[in-house]
């Protein structure tokens, strides 16, 4: 199929939920993508910070193909091997103790608004629901997702959303410890807010965030889906500011490609959950938790990603201050951690994407004015000096 046809199925089969490139991408290895007409690309985009091993990554590639020739799905009410085996990963390397599979991040937040309001309408009383969020923050497309996402732009057309949400300023602790009251059951929270330009929050914002919640009582939610699975430099971001959270959404890079979410508590917490309170027909099957087992095993494997991760996350974010300071009069911050970064504009950044598109390199334009780098972990310096001297060679085209 060539891009003219992709084009016309996509307008006449496909509903219009998102504004496509003209490219029909076909290969992947590593950090390349081929289109339908051989055009190699690098790519920066990374299936929205989700391909943290890059394309078609061995181990996940033989985890896949031996599971599908085993099993591939089974119903959550007999016990799944996969499954049990990421699971233990999980727990073992973070600050939960129970675990529940789903299928995406959206959903993993949608299981973490019912867990904390069950938890807290258990341990307080039924008026206990309120959830305090931050602005320009987002959750997911879900309806419970997205009313706890701080963006009214998205929200526009599809009110009332799910009652409860309050949104105050990221960033400020103060503004979260004046929003609780009697009825607040949790704080939820990005560690960087990825959608709305790559926002870095103050570095001991989280800190002050986890003291507010244990002494008002209220559970703090955090929502890794972006800045997990070693994007950041840590396998998890909350690791850097030395905290934990009660509950932890999970998705995105969990299954290196594969389709999968996770949303993690306490066992206290944890406990609120009853057979029947919650489910996924495919959460957690054995061909989606077999590939998050190969994708955990390989960021465990003696730290050398994550390591990797901190040296080309700060390679890119040097290479690409450079860049703004050479384009000083069109840029206007470069800010990140680890391999999630983003170059803010004074101006829209559609076409500077399309123009890098033209020239070989696959970026994101967030919230407008923001282009965004997730490549994967496996990057190398050619690789983010490759992507910088086409940025440079747009960032000059559009001036």
């Amino acid at each position: 199929m060539d891009i003219k046809r992709a084009i016309e199925d996509s307008e006449h089969y496909l509903m219009q939920t998102y504004g496509r490139l003209p490219v029909l991408l076909i290969k992947g290895r590593g950090v390349k993508v081929w289109g339908s007409d051989g055009k190699e690309y690098l790519d920066f985009v990374g299936g929205v910070a989700t391909n943290v091993l890059g394309h078609c990554y061995p181990k996940v590639v033989v985890a896949l193909q031996k599971q599908a020739q085993r099993l591939i799905h089974v119903s959550n009410w007999y016990h799944i091997e996969p499954q049990l085996k990421l699971a233990k990963l999980l727990v073992q390397n973070s600050f939960a103790d129970k675990v529940f599979f789903c299928n995406s991040g959206a959903e993993a937040i949608e299981g973490a608004i019912k867990l904390a309001r069950k938890y807290a309408t258990g341990q307080k009383d039924s008026k206990c629901i309120e959830i305090i969020a931050a602005l320009n923050s987002f959750h997911g497309r879900t309806m419970g997702a997205l009313s706890a996402t701080g963006q009214e732009r998205l929200r526009k057309g599809f009110e009332p959303g799910l009652p409860g949400f309050t949104h105050v300023p990221f960033g400020d602790a103060k503004a979260i410890e004046e929003a609780i009251t009697p009825d607040t059951c949790a704080v939820l929270l990005e560690p960087i807010q990825g959608e709305s330009g790559v926002r870095v929050p103050p570095p001991d914002y989280l800190r002050q965030v986890r003291r507010i919640c244990s002494d008002s009582e209220v559970l703090l939610i955090l929502d890794e889906i972006q800045t997990g699975m070693g994007r950041t430099g840590k396998l998890f971001a909350y690791e850097h500011s030395g905290i934990t959270p009660d509950i932890m959404a999970l998705a995105k890079g969990l299954g290196g490609g594969m389709p999968i979410g996770a949303m993690l508590a306490t066992d206290k917490v944890a406990s609120a959950f009853k057979p029947g309170d919650h489910g996924s027909t495919f959460g957690g099957n054995p061909l989606a938790s077999a590939a998050g087992v190969a994708t955990m095993e390989s960021l465990l494997e003696g730290g050398f990603l994550l390591d990797q991760c901190r040296r080309m996350g700060a390679y890119l974010l040097k290479r690409a201050g450079e860049i703004a300071k050479k384009h000083s009069d069109i840029t206007v911050e470069t800010r990140g951690e680890g391999l999630l970064v983003g170059l803010e504009l004074d101006r829209e950044c559609a076409p500077v994407v399309s123009l890098c598109l033209e020239r070989g390199l696959l970026v994101n334009c967030a919230a407008g004015k923001v282009i965004r780098m997730m490549p994967p972990l496996i990057v190398q310096e050619e690789d983010i000096d490759n992507a910088m001297e086409i940025l440079d060679e747009a960032l000059s085209r559009i001036i």
